[in-house]
């Protein structure tokens, strides 16, 4: 059961790719509209947390509507939604439009290889960790990949990719949401320095 609400909760996290993509394709990159687009949504997200914790009639509604797919923590927390709208306001604020770009994908695409990769195939544990080697290097493949075809400088692409890697990696208590697009898009934009 827990690998099938993972594979059915990582499929939906594959789909925020749409954010990226309609960032760069359909809004061509307009930074204000974007983030005006992205702030609307994230505030509706807010109010709807904060209902569904203060009341407990939508909070049922609510857990019946999502609870295949809600971790145990987001029970009595904000949804990772809410947090990749955040941080995906933060990366279109902040970032190269390429960067952002490439750093919203990684989210999607690393965080959910590394976790449907680990789950179903990984045997070595990272230092006394639940990550796997083969779900983290599945992080970086498939992020390096990406970027790669997105990014024109393949040094860019492969410190993005890493950087997305450390933070799926490491267990800082922040969500990976917020955590893997805003330290590779930092990386990517020191690393754009100095290429």
């Amino acid at each position: 059961m827990h690998k099938i609400r993972e594979a059915l909760r990582k499929s939906i996290h594959f789909s925020s790719l749409v954010i990226p993509f309609t960032y760069r394709y359909l809004l061509a990159e307009k930074r204000k509209l974007s983030f005006s687009i992205l702030f609307a949504i994230f505030v509706i997200s807010l109010i709807v947390e904060f209902y569904r914790l203060w009341q407990p009639s939508f909070r049922r509604f609510f857990h019946r509507l999502f609870g295949l797919i809600l971790r145990r923590h987001e029970y009595k927390d904000f949804t990772g939604a809410t947090y990749l709208l955040f941080s995906s306001m933060l990366c279109v604020a902040f970032f190269d439009p390429s960067i952002a770009f490439c750093a919203l994908a990684f989210l999607s695409i690393g965080d959910t290889f590394a976790a449907l990769v680990g789950i179903n195939i990984g045997k070595r544990k990272l230092l006394g960790t639940n990550k796997t080697l083969e779900g983290s290097l599945a992080c970086f493949v498939t992020c390096l990949a990406f970027g790669i075809f997105f990014l024109d400088q393949p040094w860019l692409a492969f410190w993005g990719a890493l950087s997305a890697t450390i933070a799926e990696f490491c267990n800082v208590p922040i969500d990976d949401n917020i955590k893997i697009p805003i330290f590779s898009g930092l990386t990517m934009s020191l690393v754009a320095i100095f290429i």
